[in-house]
C-alpha cells in the first residue's frame, strides 16, 4: 500500500502548480527505506506473530508516551468562560473554524436527512463538546462522544446536561453517550452500550493526525470511524495539509514556521515518512503537543479498506470561497464574528484541509 500511495502523491496533478514535485520526492525517498520493514512488522502484528519482542516493545512504549502526552495536555486545559475566550488573540481563528464546521455539518445533515428520519452521530475526538450545539441544530436523535481525555469527556457531558437544562421543555434534544477511549488503539465497538449501534455520520475535527504515528494506529482510527457507518453514511473532518506544511517548512530558514500565535516545528527537513512524521504544534493557550503528518493520498487509500469513497477534500481557503457565496453562510459568518479578519485567518488556516468520505453499499 505504501509504495502505491507514494506514487499517488507524485501523480496528484491537482497540486502540480504548488511546486509539489520536490515534496512528493521527499516522501518517496523517505518511505523507500522504511516501507519494507514497516510492512513486514505490521503483518507480523496483525497475523499474531510476536516473535520480534524487543523492538516492538520499544515502539509500543514510545507510541504510548505520545498518547499520554496528548491526553495529559487536554486533561490539564482549564475550561474558560466565553468572556475569557473572547480576549484571546486567536478568537477570530476559533470563530472561523467554528463557522467552517457549522457549514460542513449542516451540509452533511441535509444529505443524510434526505434518506433517514432518525440520525445517529459519532463525534470522534469530541473534546469538551464544542460541537454539541451544532448537532442540536442538526436535529439528530443520538450522539456518541468519544475522546482520549477523561476530563474533556466529563466537561462535554456537563455541557450536554447544561444544554438540556437550559432548553425549553418542548425542545427536542438528542440522547447522548460519553466514552473515554484512545480511538487509535482501542475498538470503540467494545465500549458502546449497544454493540449493534450504527452511525449515519462520523465527525472527527482536528483529530486524525494524532493517529498517524503508526500504520496500526491510523488503521484503528479509521476502523472506529468507518466500520460502523451505515451505507450512505459520511465520515467528515478536518486535518493539517501535509503538502502545505512541508512547503512552508522547506521555504523556512529553520526547522519551523509560524507567526506570533502558532508555530510548527519539525525535527528535521527532507525526511517525511508516511507514518510517524512528527512535528510539534503550539497554538497560543490551547495546544502544545506532538502531531504527525497525514499524507492524504495514503489516508484515502487506507479508507477504501472500510468501503469509503472520497467525496471531496478542500483546503480551508477553497471551502470558504465556495461556501461563503451562499447568503445563509455569509450571514452566519457575520453573526459568528468571523468575517472581519477573514484574510489573516485564512492565511493561518490554509495549513488545514476539510474532507468528506461516503460509505459505499
Amino acid at each position: 500500500m505504501m509504495a502505491q500511495s507514494s506514487r499517488l502523491f507524485e501523480a496528484d496533478s491537482k497540486y502540480a502548480d504548488r511546486d509539489q514535485d520536490s515534496i512528493g520526492s521527499a516522501f518517496h525517498a523517505s518511505q523507500t527505506s522504511t516501507s519494507s520493514s514497516s510492512s513486514s512488522s505490521m503483518k507480523r502484528h496483525w497475523d499474531g506473530d510476536d516473535e520480534d519482542h524487543s523492538p516492538r516493545k520499544k515502539q509500543v512504549t514510545e507510541e504510548s508516551l505520545h498518547s499520554q502526552k496528548v491526553a495529559t495536555h487536554y486533561n490539564k486545559l482549564q475550561e474558560r468562560g466565553l468572556a475569557e475566550r473572547n480576549k484571546s488573540r486567536i478568537v477570530h481563528m476559533r470563530n472561523f473554524n467554528n463557522w467552517l464546521k457549522s457549514v460542513l455539518i449542516a451540509e452533511i445533515m441535509d444529505k443524510v436527512k434526505e434518506r433517514r428520519r432518525e440520525v445517529t452521530v459519532l463525534d470522534l475526538g469530541c473534546g469538551k463538546g464544542g460541537d454539541l450545539l451544532k448537532w442540536k441544530k442538526g436535529c439528530i436523535d443520538k450522539l456518541v462522544c468519544a475522546d482520549i481525555a477523561a476530563v474533556s469527556i466529563e466537561q462535554c457531558q456537563q455541557r450536554y446536561n447544561d444544554m438540556r437544562r437550559r432548553g425549553h421543555p418542548n425542545d427536542r434534544t438528542f440522547s447522548a453517550e460519553f466514552i473515554t477511549t484512545d480511538c487509535s488503539r482501542e475498538l470503540l465497538s467494545e465500549k458502546l452500550r449497544d454493540p449493534e449501534l450504527r452511525f449515519d455520520v462520523c465527525s472527527s475535527q482536528f483529530v486524525c493526525h494524532y493517529s498517524f504515528e503508526s500504520e496500526q494506529q491510523a488503521d484503528t482510527m479509521l476502523r472506529n470511524a468507518c466500520e460502523r457507518l451505515r451505507p450512505g453514511g459520511f465520515f467528515i473532518g478536518t486535518t493539517p495539509d501535509a503538502y502545505e506544511m512541508v512547503k512552508r517548512l522547506e521555504a523556512s530558514d529553520s526547522n519551523s514556521f509560524g507567526n506570533e500565535v502558532f508555530r510548527v516545528t519539525f525535527q528535521k527537513k527532507g525526511d517525511y515518512p508516511l507514518f510517524g512524521c512528527q512535528y510539534d504544534f503550539s497554538l497560543e493557550g490551547v495546544v502544545n503537543v506532538p502531531e504527525f503528518l497525514v499524507y492524504f493520498p495514503l489516508f484515502e487509500e487506507m479508507a477504501k479498506k472500510y468501503n469509503m469513497r472520497l467525496v471531496y477534500k478542500k483546503t480551508f481557503k477553497e471551502f470558504f470561497e465556495e461556501k461563503v457565496k451562499e447568503e445563509k453562510n455569509k450571514v452566519l459568518m457575520q453573526w459568528m464574528q468571523a468575517l472581519e479578519v477573514c484574510g489573516s485567518v485564512l492565511t493561518d488556516s490554509s495549513i488545514y484541509l476539510v474532507y468528506v468520505f461516503e460509505k459505499m453499499s
